[in-house]
């Protein structure tokens, strides 16, 4: 295989021990999104005006809890989230430099952090060793004040004076409880994000949920947008009635088949990502979806479709999400013509939108580019499969960049087309889909990691970031059996080889290395000026990687966000 570009990998920070979350908090993402949608249709349906007494809000919580069969414990939390959205559309409208954004000093790196503290509070030095230097950096950046500090006099000292007309704090619940009779009393806009523990040592904290509420604003209008529902209408699409409302009948065998291979079950995620992008480039992003995003939607999903079809026939794959794969079905003459066909139904669609020329050229043009690249990954993943051999973490990352990367640009950028977006959009989303593609790429790794297996079944060779890592990790011996899973030369148990591969750190440092890539997509979007597409981008990349939580993993883990830096332990001193 002829060498790949070098891609140097972002800076990771080792990761703290793992910690447990506290039981008063749902301990996933999903799960606490769940928690907090609920909230916000509770308050909406009783119409409840703030500020209300803590004592009323648990109240209002205790009944929310009984009727979705919650589990008791989460009354308090749900009394803080029921607030939040009481406050929500309020905090949206006040100015960034009206807001205080409060973090609590235990968010630090304890033992290697050499800020030092004054009356008010962390004097942060910067380090990179911990959140708060992204948080407080980027929270200043748009006009926050920042404090790191925690209690109920210094929140009552800074209500006093004036100069503050929202807080956005971070605590644990005690803590949260403590302030929150201040802020009522003083009627004071806020929303409260709680610790995923409460004993003040090594702290897990939701980023996301920080970020989101951080960057809340009016100007935002995809705010609103439930980003599930235009999910599941964007699935609903893929019937035979609607498809052929979209593509024409379905008359001959081919058709036929490409019809229901496109019909069939998946994520949805590429044609979600351009009716979404679409959408929030529209006056009114929640205004009704139009046929010419549809059929671009359709146009989209049958690329995608397509290059599964072909991945399975190249890497001799006979199951796919559990059934057989089209050519294992139909044969590999019939899936490889299916696979064609669904390539020439895309550009087809894309040709016929109806929109002005100039714009029709530009999807064609943006489709067949990302077309090309994601062939040329895919011919560096064969090349590699043709002689295996083991590469290094940087050259797997090349191979994900090119191979999974372009799908999600594309799908993007069409949907940015398709609207009339200007050029510079275009250069924001082409660096956001790239980290999102390798991130995207990384998880699945990490997903296959623990799949089970029958005894003595090998895993898939392929190039992987974990090999590579563990690779890269171990010394002579162990090297030569993980360069044996590559080889298909292991003669090892898949779960004894998996176990080395935990023991030499590869399996967390991928992790960490996923979240890396996360943080490198929201950070594309620090320069962008439409309030909507920015906001809109930050919440899909929390939606997809919040449903792909991967199981036994702690996502919340500190570590995760620290991951990315360029400080490292050593630079601390």
């Amino acid at each position: 295989m002829a060498p790949l570009p070098i891609v140097p990998l972002p800076r990771v920070m080792p990761a703290r021990p793992e910690r447990p979350v506290q039981s008063n908090i749902p301990p996933t993402p999903a799960e606490r999104e769940r928690l907090r949608t609920l909230a916000r249709q509770y308050a909406e349906q009783t119409e409840l005006v703030p500020p209300l007494p803590l004592a009323e809000l648990q109240v209002h919580a205790g009944e929310l809890c009984r009727r979705e069969g919650l589990d008791p414990v989460y009354t308090e939390v749900t009394a803080l989230l029921i607030n939040n959205e009481l406050w929500r559309e309020t905090l949206a409208t006040i100015p960034y430099e009206r807001r205080l954004l409060l973090l609590p000093k235990c968010m630090r790196v304890e033992e290697h952090c050499p800020a030092p503290f004054d009356e008010l509070g962390l004097l942060c030095k910067k380090c990179g060793l911990c959140s708060i230097e992204d948080l407080q950096v980027e929270a200043e950046k748009m006009g926050y004040a920042v404090l790191v500090a925690e209690g109920s006099p210094i929140v009552m000292a800074i209500i006093e004076t004036g100069r503050i007309d929202a807080i956005v704090g971070v605590s644990c619940l005690n803590v949260l409880e403590r302030v929150y009779g201040y802020m009522e009393a003083a009627a004071v806009p806020g929303i409260a994000i709680p610790l995923l523990q409460d004993d003040c040592v090594d702290v897990n904290v939701d980023l996301d949920w920080i970020w989101e509420t951080v960057h809340l604003t009016s100007d935002d209008q995809t705010r609103r947008l439930d980003l599930g529902a235009l999910r599941e209408q964007v699935d609903g699409w893929f019937n035979d009635e609607t498809l052929s409302e979209i593509m024409g009948p379905a008359e001959t065998t081919t058709e036929q088949l490409g019809r229901a291979y496109l019909a069939a079950a998946g994520k949805r995620w590429r044609p979600f990502l351009a009716v979404a992008l679409h959408q929030a480039l529209q006056d009114d992003p929640s205004c009704e979806i139009v046929d010419t995003i549809r059929t671009v939607a359709v146009a989209v999903e049958c690329f995608h479709k397509a290059s599964l079809i072909h991945d399975d026939i190249e890497d001799g794959d006979a199951l796919r999400d559990g059934s057989d794969t089209l050519h294992e079905r139909e044969g590999v003459p019939i899936a490889l013509n299916v696979g064609d066909y669904l390539v020439g139904e895309g550009y087809r669609l894309l040709a016929e939108v109806e929109v002005d020329a100039e714009r029709r050229a530009e999807m064609l043009a943006l489709a067949a580019a990302g077309h090309r690249t994601l062939c040329l990954g895919q011919g560096d993943d064969l090349a590699w499969a043709h002689a295996p051999k083991p590469i290094r973490a940087t050259e797997v990352v090349a191979i994900f960049r090119r191979k999974t990367a372009p799908a999600f640009e594309t799908a993007l950028r069409l949907g940015a087309a398709c609207a009339g977006a200007p050029a510079t959009l275009h250069e924001t989303l082409t660096a956001y889909s790239d980290a999102l593609g390798i991130a995207y790429q990384i998880r699945d790794d990490l997903g296959e990691l623990h799949e089970t297996r029958e005894a003595g079944e090998a895993p898939e060779r392929r190039p992987t970031l974990v090999w590579a890592l563990a690779h890269e990790a171990a010394k002579r011996a162990d090297r030569k059996h993980i360069a044996a899973l590559w080889t298909g030369d292991a003669t090892e148990d898949p779960m004894a080889i998996h176990q080395r591969i935990v023991e030499l750190g590869a399996e967390s440092r991928a992790q960490e290395l996923l979240t890396a890539y996360e943080d490198e997509a929201i950070r594309s979007l620090r320069e962008l000026d439409n309030a909507n597409v920015k906001g809109l981008l930050r919440r899909v990349l929390g939606k997809i990687f919040d449903e792909l939580t991967i199981e036994g993993w702690c996502s919340e883990h500190e570590a995760r966000n620290a991951a990315g830096r360029e400080a490292s332990l050593a630079a601390a001193g």
